[in-house]
């Protein structure tokens, strides 16, 4: 369940630009994240889709524009209340539960606090068995759900993922849709990349479509999804965007 705290969202990006390399790879981005979104963002390899992320999630320096949140900082109380999971998720030489734990101490929360919470957060997701083992000998799966809980335990408002069941197998790809399932309806916003149109239709509220560097258009997943409004969509969809 969601921490009653004042709401970041929502989330805008303003005339939203970045460059790299003498190009500009992110070009006057205009997006807005409300509270409760599920938001997909689709795109061919190189659209643009994890620049976005990080620009979003402040890892990276705007060259033009702005990321505005509705309380001014996307922290409340000192703590940040947005969180990102990585497409590769680092994970630290230590315990899976060692792994969130140090996550939560990280976040202010004492030793035991800390403890208490992550192996709460395992349980929940159906990683309690993995809380003693390294976590670096887990599979890629299991690794991908971990990084999923540790974020989770932060109790964000609002978490980005960067395709998150890239490479997995079917069965891994399930459970990782179920969590993000399950975060979504405890009332977190999500914004995750993905090259899956199928996981787009399964799990998002709101789809938006990046092509090169640019966001040719948003709006509801039905809508994007089966009758999209700009012709560079429609050729995504179905498999025929010109590179």
């Amino acid at each position: 369940m969601m921490r009653d705290v004042a709401s970041i969202l929502p989330l805008a990006a303003d005339a939203l630009a970045f460059d790299a390399g003498g190009g500009r790879l992110i070009d006057g981005i205009e997006l807005r994240v409300d509270k409760g979104d599920c938001l997909a963002l689709i795109g061919p390899n190189g659209a643009g889709k994890t620049l976005l992320l990080r620009l979003l999630h402040g890892l990276l320096p705007a060259s033009g524009g702005r990321v505005a949140w509705a309380n001014g900082s996307g922290a409340v109380g000192g703590r940040r209340q947005h969180a990102m999971v990585f497409q590769s998720p680092v994970m630290l030489r230590r315990s899976a539960v060692g792994n969130v734990s140090h996550a939560l101490r990280a976040a202010g929360h004492g030793r035991a606090e800390a403890r208490r919470r992550a192996l709460a957060a395992l349980e929940r997701f159906g990683l309690a068995e993995l809380a003693p083992r390294p976590a670096r000998v887990l599979s890629g799966g299991e690794r991908q759900r971990l990084a999923i809980a540790r974020a989770a335990a932060l109790e964000p408002e609002l978490l980005f993922l960067d395709e998150p069941s890239s490479a997995l197998d079917p069965g891994a790809t399930r459970q990782v849709e179920a969590m993000l399932a399950d975060l979504h309806g405890g009332g977190m916003t999500l914004v995750f990349a993905t090259h899956d149109l199928g996981q787009a239709r399964r799990l998002a509220t709101r789809v938006g479509f990046l092509n090169r560097g640019r966001l040719v258009e948003t709006g509801p997943a039905a809508d994007i999804l089966q009758s999209p409004g700009h012709d560079e969509t429609r050729a995504f969809i179905a498999g025929d965007l010109a590179w």
